[in-house]
């Protein structure tokens, strides 16, 4: 090779004994980090995210570099897949005013919550996620599964949500404008907190679309690279996905590269 290439061998030797330069010795501790946050976003972190969490960790780096290292390394993002919404809300059913009008800002925890429903497919059928999410910090704040769309799911979700949050009176709960959520019980739960009941306008999805934002982010970033044998098992992967992961772990940008829980920590304090 080095008569081919015509270099001699004492050139070639001093080369590959050489030292590595002090960029390339930083690109390797920047690239170790990089793997190490990747890896545990499961590979969800595209090079924006993974810029923000090395600069949590007090690691400042150009993002144009970071682009660089992940690509020249094969560190991708997962590939992501179409995601498709569906509502049930042909009903007859009394409705509420829409009060938030797609202002999806809270001041404050516990002023404004929303909440929606979606599918998610396993080998023994159909299972059914209900969310209720504070705009304040995008947190799932409550979460129920099962395997029938029936009132039961938001009521048990939204008693989650009391009981870890305890929200005051004049909350805010927004919805669609499903059947599960214009029911009696539910509605009766509501007054029964005086809390204030909240709905999207017919046809608008863009009413409630930072909660279908969240099953976007759920669909793309865990259960479309799974495959469920059993409804046990996916109860279990969306309960590692939203406690462990998204609101104590994940980044968000609207939360300045913070996550749900950090972002809280930082405003109280």
């Amino acid at each position: 090779m080095c008569k081919v290439l015509s270099v001699s061998r004492s050139g070639y030797y001093s080369w590959i004994n050489r030292e590595a330069s002090l960029r390339s010795q930083e690109n390797e501790k920047v690239l170790s980090h990089i793997r190490v946050i990747h890896n545990k976003s499961n590979r969800i972190y595209g090079s924006p995210k993974v810029t923000d969490a090395l600069r949590n960790s007090g690691i400042i780096c150009n993002h144009k570099r970071v682009e660089r290292l992940m690509r020249q390394n094969g560190i991708y993002s997962k590939v992501k897949r179409k995601f498709k919404v569906t509502t049930h809300s042909k009903h007859n059913h009394p409705v509420a005013d829409n009060l938030i009008k797609m202002n999806f800002a809270a001041s404050r925890p516990n002023k404004v919550w929303t909440s929606d429903i979606t599918y998610i497919w396993t080998r023994q059928g159909w299972m059914y996620l209900a969310v209720f999410m504070d705009l304040f910090n995008r947190q799932i704040v409550g979460w129920s599964m099962k395997n029938r769309l029936k009132d039961d799911l938001i009521i048990d979700a939204f008693k989650m949500a009391l009981r870890s949050r305890n929200p005051s009176l004049g909350l805010i709960v927004h919805s669609d404008r499903g059947s599960q959520y214009c029911s009696r019980v539910f509605k009766e739960l509501l007054r029964d907190h005086k809390y204030l009941q909240s709905m999207s306008s017919t046809g608008n999805c863009y009413d409630n679309a930072v909660t279908e934002s969240f099953f976007h982010t759920l669909k793309i970033e865990l259960v479309y690279h799974e495959k469920y044998k059993t409804r046990d098992e996916a109860r279990k992967s969306i309960f590692k996905y939203i406690e462990i992961f998204y609101n104590r772990i994940r980044i968000h940008s609207y939360l300045g590269g913070l996550s749900p829980f950090q972002y809280e920590l930082k405003m109280a304090a």
